[in-house]
């Protein structure tokens, strides 16, 4: 039965990790994506301009909880460095190659290819990211939150 248990909960904790990573790289990559394709930026410059934002993103929103806990920026930063940037460069590389592969950039804000393919990418994020974080946390790298 403790195996079941350990099961479960690493499962929950990996499933929480993974929503917690989607929830910053997709509001920093969708955010990014956005204002490049607005601004008529070429497809790598939205790329890039999406990824840093998705690291940015992802990253504040694992410190901000630490830092309501009194922990210091520093010691919040070092905190979830490791297992920020392994989940964020997964989730983050993931969803550019299928934005790149349906087109996302070069389409327009108004055309449901666009939407489409940032819907894509970030569930495919999810899929890919998910058992990479299940096995950081079977191996004790956690996700604090």
């Amino acid at each position: 039965m403790k195996h079941q248990h350990n099961e479960e909960s690493s499962s929950k904790l990996a499933f929480s990790a993974t929503v917690h990573c989607l929830t910053g790289c997709g509001i920093g990559e969708v955010a990014g994506v956005i204002i490049g394709v607005a601004l008529g930026l070429a497809s790598l410059a939205s790329l890039i301009l999406g990824i840093t934002l998705g690291f940015i993103f992802g990253f504040m929103l694992g410190i901000i909880p630490l830092k309501r806990k009194g922990i210091k920026f520093k010691q919040a930063f070092k905190i979830i460095f490791l297992a920020e940037v392994i989940s964020i460069a997964v989730m983050e590389t993931t969803e550019v190659l299928i934005e790149i592969y349906t087109g996302t950039t070069s389409s327009g804000l108004s055309e449901p290819s666009f939407w489409i393919g940032m819907l894509l990418a970030l569930i495919g994020g999810f899929i890919v990211t998910y058992p990479v974080n299940y096995l950081m946390v079977r191996r004790g790298i956690r996700h604090i939150h």
